[in-house]
């Protein structure tokens, strides 16, 4: 139980923070734009990328599992150059993904609305290019946004189920993570190895979800002072 416990959360934890990586730039990049973008259609976009909050999980994996089955553009694609994703870890990362990409966007785009644009555009006169001040003033100052939403969408990602078990499978030493673990073993009758892996997944989420709030209390006193 000890050597495959430990290989359990070290693939658990190795899953959120590659899904966490995977969403942080396209995450960050969707939050500036909600944030700076003030037309029409805004609330639909919104919308759209809050999806995976509130559909069952089971929805969004079986949505993946269209996507990337064989027969799909997108998998004819991914066959033609030999890069298998379904039932594989690579299908748990990307499910991790897609599930906690929302809470990251919801919460850096908070961040990036704090930011006072006067301060952007001052340093557009002091010829700064866009990027350069997105760099340089806008994500300094909006970084505890960013970290609270990565942070989320690491805590996300180390409870994922629904969406993984449909696109990746429940693979022991594969694809299987502690919340599917503790799944199989009460399919089993393990109720006490599924109550033990249970606690593992309360401490990493009790400590995922402390800093969380740590990050948040000081982005607030710092709103405050």
């Amino acid at each position: 139980m000890g050597e495959g416990l430990t290989g359990l959360v070290l693939f658990t934890v190795a899953v959120a923070a590659l899904s966490t990586a995977l969403i942080l730039v396209p995450g960050v990049a969707a939050a500036y734009a909600l944030a700076r973008w003030k037309g029409p259609g805004r609330g639909v976009v919104e919308t759209l990328l809050a999806l995976p909050l509130v559909l069952p999980p089971t929805a969004v994996g079986l949505v993946l599992l269209e996507l990337l089955a064989r027969d799909s553009v997108l998998g004819r694609m991914l066959d033609s150059l030999g890069v298998e994703v379904v039932f594989t870890p690579k299908a748990v990362v990307l499910a991790s993904a897609v599930m906690a990409f929302p809470l990251l966007v919801r919460s850096a785009r908070a961040g990036f609305e704090e930011v006072d644009p006067r301060l952007v555009a001052v340093a557009r006169t002091l010829g700064d290019t866009r990027t350069r001040a997105f760099f340089r003033v806008t994500l300094p100052l909006a970084w505890r946004g960013v970290l609270t939403g990565a942070l989320l969408a690491f805590s996300r990602a180390l409870g994922e189920f629904g969406a993984t078990v449909l696109v990746a499978g429940n693979i022991p030493g594969s694809t299987q993570t502690l919340s599917l673990a503790i799944f199989q073993r009460t399919q089993v009758g393990q109720d006490a190895e599924a109550l033990k892996l249970a606690g593992v997944s309360v401490v990493l989420a009790f400590g995922a979800m402390y800093v969380t709030e740590v990050v948040t209390r000081r982005r607030g006193a710092r709103g405050l002072a």
